[in-house]
């Protein structure tokens, strides 16, 4: 039996066995295959919330839609879902009003005080916050944030907006100060010594010079944390209560619109009734306002991306 010695010669056999062809006509289409699952189940996610969703919307008026009030289990049902966007809207703030700051000043510090060993202490504690079940987050707003917060606020009642605000905030601080640090990261280390040459001081560098050479990532993180809270769920059911009055007030009970489909997913409605649509209806504008956010932040990331 001849001995094949070169690489070109083990390549052209290999290529011109059965079992390379096969591999090379299968292995195709197989990568093909598990790249399209992505894409497949957004498709159907997408169709069947657009397809339940109409069922709602060919019965309500707009108007009705869009009005300030919401009761569907009374016995003439409302639908306005303005109460569920105000909710979403004011206890997503409140989240990003505490994981901003803290988000951004602890990547500043990770990335431009620590040193190595401390950044490798602390970056993996800190992304700790980030796998704890979000169930465990409501039950501590609830029981121990709330009581906490009604010393202070005595106005302040069980179910409230600000608690599972506060709370969620400090649940996203690790998405917003690890991606920050990592677009901080990628500032190359000549911008920081050119700045320091010229007399700037760690500070001045770090808020002058690297965090606007990173803005693009840093403002991608912010979009992203504002998509994480506004699909938040366990936190505002637990916390937030579901009362469906329209208020900006927020030491007053709010109910988002995820915490809407938890409360009647829970056997409220009745399969086929309009307040039953309403979940997809509902679900439809979560999954567009989502998508949005997230196709804002690829875009800010690739429209203000700096290139060295």
């Amino acid at each position: 039996m001849e001995k094949v010695t070169g690489v070109r010669e083990i390549i052209k056999n290999n290529f011109n066995s059965n079992k390379g062809r096969l591999m090379e006509k299968v292995m195709p289409k197989a990568f093909l295959l598990a790249a399209s699952i992505s894409i497949i189940t957004t498709i159907g996610i997408a169709f069947t919330l657009v397809f339940d969703a109409y069922k709602f919307f060919s019965k309500v008026p707009f108007k009705d839609i869009f009005s300030t009030r919401l009761a569907p289990l009374a016995s003439t049902p409302a639908f306005g879902i303005l109460p569920l966007i105000n909710g979403t809207i004011i206890i997503a703030l409140i989240a990003m009003s505490v994981a901003i700051p803290v988000g951004l000043t602890s990547a500043i510090y990770l990335s431009e005080y620590a040193s190595e060993n401390i950044r490798r202490t602390l970056k993996p504690i800190m992304e700790v916050l980030a796998g704890i079940p979000t169930i465990v987050y409501g039950f501590f707003a609830y029981s121990f944030v709330t009581p906490l917060l009604m010393k202070a606020i005595p106005s302040l009642e069980a179910k409230n907006a600000l608690s599972p605000g506060i709370v969620m905030g400090i649940m996203i601080i690790p998405l917003v100060a690890s991606l920050s640090e990592d677009a901080m990261n990628s500032v190359p280390n000549s911008l920081r010594e050119g700045a320091l040459a010229l007399g700037s001081t760690k500070l001045e560098v770090a808020l002058k010079v690297i965090v606007p050479a990173g803005f693009s990532g840093i403002i991608a993180s912010f979009v992203l944390g504002i998509s994480r809270a506004v699909g938040e769920t366990m936190i505002v059911a637990i916390a937030s209560g579901s009362s469906k009055n329209f208020t900006f007030d927020i030491t007053k009970s709010m109910q988002t619109m995820t915490a809407y489909i938890v409360e009647f997913t829970s056997g409220d409605a009745g399969s086929g009734t309009l307040g039953y649509y309403s979940l997809y209806a509902v679900g439809l504008l979560l999954f567009i306002f989502t998508l949005l956010m997230n196709l804002l932040a690829q875009y800010i990331s690739k429209r203000y991306r700096e290139e060295y």
